[in-house]
């Protein structure tokens, strides 16, 4: 069977879903692999590395398989083969018309926002791997637009303090964005509405703040605040924005708007050359004044709106995309053969249509159409 890698088509995009590495391991294993020509020039993979790796090259990649980054166009949708299988971080739940033309297709859909967060899963969790990215490109986007050193200094001219850097959200991309402060020298807080964070903050570098709310959930990960939480989070988290030199807010929610975490209030209340880094722009921002893409001056704070991070670092993030790639690929077949095991809480976990039915029950809920489960064919009794 052949697995197709796409050019990706959305603006600034330079990352590719898979790498000449990711390509000779798929080929070894007895996939065909073929690859729009010009694919991984953003990330610095050359055409010749591919064919070098065994790849057929072609103006149009199309296959069995379908490999991105984002999510197609409906017009790339409408060249993708029938009954063919596609892969990206496609967000369902926000582009119902894209899952739409695809079940049409009786495309086989996967998305890597859905995948499980469980631990057999770590190693094909392509948003932890792009968290990293992200984190640690905040980091530098601070200290890039901020006009005061990072680093204590002291020299024969005078002392300089350290910046203080508020990081909201310790996941990975928080954790990492601790860690790539802390190396830059900076005074680091943090603050998450998990428990759990504090001892995960910490043994990153930061000193932990603690506003007598949290919202802890199954599995370690966090439920929605209430109004009133959210409400009396914000007043508690005034004080600490204020005091902040560099505020970077990294709450995205797969498939959902950002929630927001620094009012305009907060904002005004920061010093002047004071900076708001939102990670989590693209889906809104945690920021009420964040616009994606750009920077935002309000009351002499700059608030960056930061549009698909991981795209800064197109050819580390392509690596760690594509091994994500790999594994979640060896759960759908091997050998060169498609062979989804549907029993599979994973392989179940990250699919959204099969076979023209929708499977992902809250896409199914926003198309206004029935979910139809997924299970693992019945063996047949011998006669």
């Amino acid at each position: 069977m052949k697995i197709a890698l796409c050019r990706e088509s959305r603006p600034g995009e330079t990352r590719v879903g898979l790498t000449p590495d990711a390509v000779k391991a798929l080929v070894r294993e007895g996939w065909e692999v073929v690859v729009a020509r010009g694919a991984g020039g953003e990330s610095h993979f050359t055409d010749a590395a591919y064919e070098a790796a065994g790849a057929t090259l072609a103006d149009q990649a199309l296959g069995d398989v379908t490999v991105r980054v984002n999510a197609p166009t409906l017009e790339e949708v409408a060249q993708l083969p029938e009954g063919s299988a596609h892969l990206s971080f496609l967000s369902p739940l926000l582009n119902l018309d894209v899952v739409r033309a695809l079940n049409e297709r009786r495309i086989t859909v996967l998305s890597f926002d859905l995948l499980p967060r469980i631990s057999r899963a770590q190693y094909m969790d392509a948003l932890s791997s792009q968290a990293t990215v992200s984190g640690y490109r905040a980091v530098l986007t601070g200290a890039t637009h901020f006009d005061r050193f990072f680093p204590l200094l002291t020299t024969a001219a005078g002392t300089i303090r350290p910046a203080k850097v508020l990081v909201m959200g310790v996941g990975v991309a928080g954790l990492q964005a601790i860690a790539t402060a802390k190396r830059l020298g900076a005074k680091v807080r943090a603050y998450d509405v998990r428990s759990a964070a504090k001892e995960e903050a910490e043994s990153a570098g930061a000193t932990f703040v603690q506003l007598g709310i949290t919202a802890d959930a199954a599995g370690g990960y966090a439920r929605e605040l209430t109004d009133e939480e959210r409400a009396a989070q914000q007043a508690a988290l005034a004080a600490e924005v204020a005091a902040a030199d560099i505020v970077i807010t990294t709450a995205a929610v797969p498939g959902r708007r950002s929630p927001i975490l620094v009012t305009t209030a907060m904002v005004e209340a920061m010093g002047e050359g004071s900076l708001v880094v939102d990670m989590a722009a693209d889906g809104g921002g945690n920021c009420e004044l964040t616009r994606a893409g750009e920077v935002v001056v309000h009351g002499g704070v700059h608030i960056v709106g930061m549009a698909n991070p991981p795209a800064a670092m197109g050819a580390h993030a392509s690596f760690l995309y594509a091994n994500n790639v790999l594994k979640l690929l060896a759960l759908f077949g091997s050998q060169g053969q498609w062979a989804p095991d549907w029993s599979d809480e994973v392989v179940v976990g990250v699919t959204v249509a099969h076979d023209g039915h929708i499977t992902h029950a809250p896409t199914a809920e926003a198309l206004g159409v029935p979910a139809v489960a997924l299970s693992a064919p019945q063996p047949k009794e011998n006669d």
